[in-house]
């Protein structure tokens, strides 16, 4: 499978390229919208746009250069990993439309182990009613754009879906945090806390490579990780 990274030169986007030698994975572009100054990366052709060919590409980069990948993928009808968080409104009703026309997977954590709390945690929440208060906490690094992070927003949405209850979300930027969700239950009595912690970016890119080879073989429509896994 041949594959284009865009937002190649930042962290997760260097760590895709990495992984994807590992797991025979070919990495043939790479798309960034500062590439002028340079030629390549890691041995790659570096470019500001989608300008060959790939199976799938998958973006790790800002609301800004999603949507500057999505009107190239729908041209050249190639499939997109979504990995990017932060799109407006006008934005994301952008992507649902161009899922008529490519397959497009989009996941606020491409994780395996979290999006297992995103199944759990609304069943959780539906069982144990009322009585209990629900609140998500969320620490990342602090060079992180947004706040809070996607990955809460989706948990405190797939719990309200249920409950019919808004659930607070609280958001630590610190250090170099690679990323931490707490959904906490307490009641009168008792309390109970899962945690999430990501300690490295590696899992965040191998669950980008997964959701890859699935979209490859799928047909036009959005796409959750829960749907690759």
């Amino acid at each position: 499978m041949k594959i284009a990274v865009n937002g190649a030169l930042g962290r997760m986007g260097r760590t895709v390229i990495r992984l994807a030698q590992e797991e025979d994975i070919e990495v043939v572009l790479a798309i960034d919208p500062i590439s002028e100054e340079l030629s390549e990366v890691e041995g790659i052709p570096l470019s500001p746009s989608l300008s060959s060919s790939v199976d799938v590409v998958i973006d790790f980069s800002l609301p800004g250069g999603t949507m500057a990948r999505l009107p190239e993928c729908v041209e050249k009808r190639t499939p997109l990993v979504i990995c990017t968080t932060g799109f407006s409104e006008e934005e994301q009703s952008d992507i649902e439309s161009a899922s008529a026309k490519i397959p497009i997977l989009q996941a606020t954590n491409m994780s395996v182990g979290m999006n297992l709390l995103f199944k759990i945690v609304p069943e959780i929440a539906q069982t144990l009613g009322e009585e209990y208060d629900i609140d998500v906490v969320e620490t990342h690094h602090r060079f992180k754009k947004d706040a809070p992070s996607g990955s809460a927003k989706t948990l405190a949405e797939r719990m309200e879906a249920v409950t019919g209850r808004k659930i607070p979300m609280a958001s630590v930027r610190s250090g170099d945090v690679v990323g931490e969700h707490r959904v906490i239950y307490g009641a009168l009595g008792e309390s109970i806390e899962i945690i999430h912690r990501a300690s490295s970016r590696d899992i965040f890119a191998r669950g980008s490579l997964r959701a890859a080879r699935f979209l490859s073989k799928a047909k036009p429509g959005l796409y959750h990780m829960l749907d690759a896994m």
